[in-house]
C-alpha cells in the first residue's frame, strides 16, 4: 500500500482551513484522515487541526489491530475530539461556532473501515470506475434525497455549503462507519469538498486512473481543481493498493 497526500489553500482563500495526516499505531497500522474545518477568523484551521492532530496522537498509542475494536475507537474518539472543539469554541468567543468535518480511513487485512462526520468524502477507484463511499450530511443532501430538489439543482444551490452534522457540537455527534472489501490495484481517495465542488467524479477518475505516480496524481487533482477556480481549499489524499507498487507502509 502506498499513500500521498497534499493540501493546498486555492485561489479565493487568504487561509487554509484543511488538515490531513497520516499515523501508524504500534501494531503497524495506518490511519489516514481528511478534515475540513469551519468557522470565522482561524477558528476553522483550529478545529480541523485539533481533529486530525488529536486522533492521530492517541492513535499513534494505541496497540488494537480488531475491527470492532477499531470501530469503537473511532466513534469514541471522534466524539472526544468533538467535546475538545466544541469547548474550545465555547470559551473562546472569537472561535465560537467553530467545527471541522473529518473522513477516516483504515487498512486492515484486505479491508477499509471508514468513518466520517460532514461533507468530506471517500471514493473506490476500481476497475476505470469510481464510486462515491461516502454520504454527505448537508443540508442539500437530504433535500435531494427527499426528492425536493435534484442532484443537478444541488451542484449550484446556494445552500450547498450547509452540514447538517459537524465535529465541535453540542452533544452526541453521529459518526457514520462503514467496512469495505479491498481488491488488488483498488485506489481510495479522501477529499474535501474543495476538490469535488470543482472537479465531476467522472474527471476526478480520468486522473486517478492515469499511469502516472501517485503523487503526480494529487499533484495533478489540485492544480485542476485550482485551475477550475479554486474556490476553496483542496485537500487530497490517495491510497493504492498496487501490490507492484513502490511501499509507503507494511
Amino acid at each position: 500500500m502506498q499513500i500521498e497526500c497534499q493540501t493546498n489553500v486555492g485561489r479565493k482563500r487568504k487561509n487554509n482551513q484543511d488538515t490531513v495526516g497520516t499515523y501508524v499505531n504500534q501494531a503497524g497500522i495506518v490511519l489516514a484522515i481528511v478534515a475540513d474545518g469551519m468557522g470565522g477568523h482561524l477558528a476553522g484551521d483550529q478545529a480541523s487541526f485539533l481533529a486530525v492532530t488529536g486522533l492521530g496522537a492517541v492513535w499513534e498509542a494505541t496497540t488494537i489491530a480488531d475491527h470492532d475494536a477499531i470501530g469503537k475507537w473511532l466513534v469514541d474518539r471522534i466524539q472526544e475530539e468533538n467535546d475538545i472543539i466544541y469547548a474550545e469554541g465555547t470559551n473562546n468567543p472569537e472561535k465560537y461556532g467553530m467545527g471541522t468535518t473529518i473522513v477516516a480511513a483504515i487498512p486492515l487485512n484486505g479491508q477499509l473501515l471508514l468513518a466520517h462526520v460532514g461533507d468530506s468524502r471517500a471514493y473506490l477507484v476500481r476497475n476505470h470506475e469510481i464510486k462515491q463511499l461516502t454520504e454527505d450530511h448537508s443540508l442539500v443532501n437530504e433535500l435531494v434525497k427527499t426528492g425536493e430538489i435534484t442532484k443537478e439543482m444541488a451542484l449550484n444551490h446556494p445552500k450547498k455549503n450547509i452540514l447538517v452534522r459537524s465535529v465541535g457540537v453540542p452533544g452526541r455527534v453521529d459518526v457514520d462507519l462503514s467496512l469495505l472489501t479491498i481488491q488488488e490495484n483498488d485506489q481510495i481517495l479522501l477529499c474535501s469538498d474543495g476538490l469535488t465542488n470543482m472537479l465531476s467524479d467522472i474527471f476526478i477518475k480520468s486522473i486517478v486512473t492515469q499511469e502516472i505516480s501517485l503523487n503526480q496524481k494529487v499533484e495533478q487533482l489540485i492544480t485542476e481543481a485550482n485551475e477550475a477556480g479554486g474556490t476553496d481549499n483542496i485537500t487530497v489524499l490517495l491510497m493504492s493498493f498496487k501490490s507492484d507498487g513502490k511501499e509507503a507502509y507494511d
